[in-house]
């Protein structure tokens, strides 16, 4: 990705970043289809869409597909239909999405469907053209499938779920877990929702593990809580994607997908942005979330209430309510 499209990205200036890419598409010299490693892959070379059966391919994280799913419902309005070949772990969000007709399980062999035209999901929006009213939420576009049991989250008081820790691709994004200890501040009930924390990181922070592998279990949880403080990870767009209130913890040359500055994101208006201000330096931006959460955990919102409320009851499928914060 150029320089120029990353600015374009974080600016919100989508059609001038589709324009880089139709310039890459129509000069690069891309190796053939299906070829090399998946990530680095280029799967759409500009077929026309229209009327077509349509596989979508999920090649990159999970944060990634959450993020994308978005883009099915209008690709779907034009194609004859939408299969989506994603992440096992994403499969009962994924076919329950608007737009998707068919959604199968992601594996290292070649897909068992019949299609027209394939793409990667993170391609959708430049092939559709997609402006801001595509990108820009009004409202939760996931929701959640029946819920089994769950792990009880500790109402006295707000209820806060911490993720410190990332995957490999880009550890700067990574808290150090000792700091997160100076989030436990009174009226905040801290809760683990790192998946494999270490007993003596959480024992350090304070946080009970509230943590699970299922992601629909994990979408569940994150309704429940109050709030959820992340690192940009996964974590973050499934909160975001089902309208739940987190706070994304950045470091200071974060990704493409985050505008340089301000708290607010188009693309999730649920979500609120710290920043590294110096390259490195977690303190200062925990120092700063502390003093939001003390605040917070001062003036329970209506939105807490509203959580502690529907933990209890017997609604199924939703996502956080939609209430932006």
């Amino acid at each position: 990705m150029t320089n120029g499209w990353v600015e374009a990205m974080r600016a919100g200036d989508f059609a001038r970043a589709w324009a880089i890419n139709d310039h890459d598409l129509a000069t690069a010299d891309y190796p053939p289809k299906h070829t090399g490693p998946r990530h680095l892959q280029r799967i759409w070379r500009g077929e026309p869409l229209a009327n077509r059966h349509v596989l979508v391919r999920c090649y990159h994280g999970l944060g990634d597909t959450i993020q994308f799913l978005r883009f099915m419902q209008p690709l779907r309005s034009m194609a004859r239909s939408v299969t989506v070949w994603c992440q096992p772990e994403l499969l009962p969000l994924v076919e329950r999405t608007a737009g998707v007709d068919r959604a199968l399980a992601l594996h290292d062999g070649a897909p068992q469907v019949d299609f027209e035209v394939d793409i990667e999901i993170m391609e959708v929006p430049h092939a559709i053209g997609a402006g801001r009213e595509y990108i820009e939420m009004g409202g939760p576009y996931l929701t959640l499938p029946q819920r089994g049991m769950s792990a009880p989250i500790d109402r006295q008081g707000l209820a806060v779920g911490l993720v410190w820790e990332v995957g490999q691709w880009d550890k700067r994004r990574a808290i150090p877990p000792a700091l997160l200890r100076r989030l436990g501040v009174s009226g905040a009930v801290l809760h683990s929702l790192q998946r494999e924390a270490a007993a003596e990181d959480l024992a350090q922070i304070g946080a009970r593990d509230i943590s699970t592998p299922d992601i629909a279990a994990l979408g569940h949880l994150l309704c429940q809580l109050d709030l959820v403080i992340c690192v940009d990870t996964m974590v973050a767009h499934l909160a975001g994607a089902l309208g739940c209130e987190a706070w994304v913890l950045l470091h200071a040359d974060c990704d493409w997908r985050w505008p340089s500055s301000g708290r607010r994101t188009l693309w999730y208006p649920s979500l609120r942005l710290f920043r590294q201000k110096i390259a490195g330096d977690w303190g200062a931006v925990i120092l700063e979330v502390r003093e939001a959460l003390e605040k917070s955990a001062r003036s329970p919102s209506e939105k807490s209430q509203y959580r502690q409320a529907s933990a209890t009851s017997s609604l199924a499928d939703s996502g956080c309510g939609g209430r932006f914060s």
